[in-house]
């Protein structure tokens, strides 16, 4: 049971991180609430978005400086929000509402239902609609993907994910309360829209993308271990491929699900109509239907491995 004098510090207690990854995965972010009140995540876009049209442009070294200053400022003002929050919310009910904010900042089941939203028309043989979902978890081009291009993009998203949305917020509200959950969904939002290396984002998103990096550094590894655990084996592929990614955390989760289902991902692929080249991931064939839906189940264990995690140290404790 947790005490009331806990809640001074109760967003580095394990115990409501356990309470808010369980009524996460049960009621997600209803679409109900989000048509009346947006998620927490879109009003931080709608920022992002303002700062780059105001603040980006010049030379490259006022972009860069202009980026580092969008990075500071999101990181304050969530910091800031994350205190404010904390000392407010006191009792019993302040519980309630911390676990409530805090499954904002989490993804579990977001994520398995946009990659079911993929899984079920590929199974049927409806690749437009597939392709349709897909476009909506991914920042590559699939109006031209095969069947093959459509279940290898969604498992290395599914994996990908893994990290950025569940066990990345995970680790930053246990180590540093909500200041910590919010700065990360912050930077990980601004490391989506500007952390891009294109002639527009190349100096502007560097400080954004170079931020997250160093967020997901701990996460990432620790992703990749939950995926080999939960799918009992992978540990060759993940130590093996993890660097070949052209992102230094991403690699992590998405090769160990790679040698979890003994297939093939990465590669090059297009984004907005430029190709860039990637190593591929794996050995084997690409994913296929049963790969993805396979990967879905290892993504539900991986969730509950973590749960198990929380739950012993709540226990430790």
């Amino acid at each position: 049971m947790i005490s009331v004098g806990i809640l001074s510090t109760i967003g580095q207690h394990p115990a409501p991180l356990l309470l808010a990854l369980m009524v996460e995965a049960m009621v997600g972010y209803p679409a109900t609430l989000h048509r009346h009140i947006p998620h927490p995540v879109v009003w931080i876009g709608s920022l992002i978005s303002r700062l780059d049209r105001a603040w980006n442009r010049g030379s490259a070294h006022a972009k860069r400086w202009a980026g580092i200053a969008t990075a500071f400022a999101l990181i304050s003002g969530s910091v800031a929000i994350g205190l404010v929050l904390e000392i407010a919310l006191t009792g019993w009910l302040g519980l309630v509402l911390l676990v409530l904010i805090a499954t904002t900042g989490l993804a579990q089941r977001s994520l398995y239902q946009h990659v079911r939203k993929v899984l079920v028309p590929l199974e049927q043989g409806d690749i437009a609609s597939a392709r349709h979902a897909l476009a909506m978890i991914v920042g590559r081009d699939t109006e031209n993907l095969d069947e093959g291009g459509v279940a290898s993009a969604a498992t290395e998203s599914l994996a990908e994910s893994f990290c950025d949305g569940i066990v990345a917020p995970a680790f930053w509200f246990l180590l540093a309360g909500l200041p910590g959950l919010l700065a990360f969904k912050a930077i990980s939002t601004a490391d989506s829209q500007i952390g891009h290396m294109d002639d527009q984002y190349r100096h502007f998103g560097w400080a954004a993308a170079r931020t997250d990096d160093v967020m997901n550094f701990i996460p990432a590894r620790v992703s990749g271990l939950l995926i080999c655990i939960a799918g009992m084996g992978g540990w060759r592929i993940m130590v093996r491929d993890a660097r070949k990614h052209l992102s230094p955390n991403a690699g992590w989760s998405e090769a160990a699900m790679a040698g979890v289902l003994h297939v093939r991902m990465g590669g090059g692929a297009r984004y907005d109509g430029e190709w860039i080249g990637r190593e591929t991931l794996g050995d084997g064939r690409r994913p296929g239907p049963p790969e993805l839906k396979k990967g879905v189940a290892v993504y539900v264990r991986a969730c509950l491995l973590l749960w198990l995690i929380v739950g012993a140290l709540i226990w430790a404790l």
